[in-house]
Formats: structure tokens, sequence, C-alpha cells
């Protein structure tokens, strides 16, 4: 059974380590602050002017005035800073965020990403998805593995604007974790209930298949 979108943060929060600082992208990973492993200490950070994003509020919790680079209302937990968007931007350019989760239109077989443009169609914008893509060195990205006409969003080359080159290094779906190698896409985990053809199936880039795929735990 594929996963669905809290199900890609729970298993991407699973990289996560402690006295990270971490971007989270708009849409699935912004999803990922709810389910950080107990034990370990991450500071969220949004480049719109926030280190210290907690998770998504409960209704009675929601502060209008406290929002992500998403527009979507966020908690801010203790010890939180906000500060304005050219020392958050100066934050990401210098390196000094330990990994970026980026959610993603294409995926192509060496890395290429593209998330903020599709012609002819209104989206949010690119936002800071190209300084976060030039910057970071771990960029995972959080993604459905086809799109609603079943189409694979792994690909060989991407077909839409491309926002970074050759910069990602692990893709999660619905149906599978994937590492991206000099040579494919390299397939470490598959979801409950997904079998390895089921992702070869859904994929058009080079799938590369060795032992040791494991079943994702969520």
């Amino acid at each position: 059974m594929a996963l669905d979108k809290n199900g890609i943060a729970r298993r991407i929060a699973q990289e996560m380590k402690d006295g990270y600082y971490v971007n989270l992208g708009i849409g699935i990973p912004t999803l990922v602050a709810n389910y950080i492993p107990e034990g370990i200490s991450v500071e969220f950070q949004s480049e719109n002017g926030i280190l210290g994003m907690g998770p998504f509020p409960f209704e009675e919790d929601v502060d209008a005035d406290l929002i992500n680079a998403g527009k979507q209302t966020i908690t801010a937990l203790p010890g939180a800073a906000y500060f304005d968007s050219a020392t958050s931007f100066a934050m990401i350019r210098g390196q000094h965020v330990h990994m970026t989760v980026l959610g993603a239109m294409e995926v192509a077989q060496n890395g290429d990403i593209a998330n903020w443009k599709i012609p002819g169609k209104m989206v949010k914008g690119m936002g800071g998805a190209m300084d976060l893509v030039a910057s970071a060195d771990n960029i995972i990205v959080a993604m459905m593995h086809t799109n609603r006409a079943g189409e694979s969003k792994l690909l060989t080359k991407c077909t839409l604007p491309i926002t970074g080159v050759a910069c990602v290094k692990k893709v999660v779906t619905d149906l599978a974790v994937l590492d991206i190698t000099p040579h494919g896409f390299e397939l470490r985990e598959v979801a409950p209930g997904i079998s390895i053809e089921d992702v070869r199936n859904a994929t058009e880039g080079k799938l590369i298949v060795n032992d040791g795929v494991i079943e994702m735990r969520i």
C-alpha cells in the first residue's frame, strides 16, 4: 500500500540527526516537523525568517501572524528566533543548514530537480528554492512517485524548467526510498505492501536494484 503524505514525512524525519539545522520546503516537507523522533533536537528554518519552527498548530493555537514560507500557520519552539530575509538567505548561502527537504514536480536520475514552474500554469513561485539547491549539500526530495495521470515523476531527464542541477541526494516517495547515484536511482527501501516490480513500473529513469532492499519502517 502506497504511503500518504504524512507517511512520506514520517520516513524523512528518520533522516534527522541531533543538532541538525534543517530547511523545510513548501508542501509535504512542512509535515516533517510533526514526526521528529524522540531524543533528538532539530532546529527547523524557514527562508521567510524563522529558526525554531515547531509542528503545525492545533486550531485553538493558530496565530495568523506566524507563518512559514508557504504561508501556512506554524508554531515556534521555545528560543525561536525571527529575522529578515537577508539574514535568512545568508544562513542558507553560507551553508549553515545541514539538510534541505524539498518537494518536486520532477527529479532526474542524475539528481536534477524541477520544482518551481509549470509552463502555462499558476504556481506559488520559486521562493528560496534556487538558493537552497545551489547552497545545500544534503537535499532530500519528498514527492509522489507518479502524477495524477499515473506518469512517472522520476525521469531520465526533467521535462520542466530546472531548479537545480545534479543536487538531489535522496528521494522519498509514496512507494520507495531511492538514492541518487552516478548510475541512476538506487532502490533502498519499498513502502509496506509495495513490490520492487511496482517501483520499477512507476519509474521512468534508470532504476538500480541491488541486494538488501528492505521494507520501510514507518
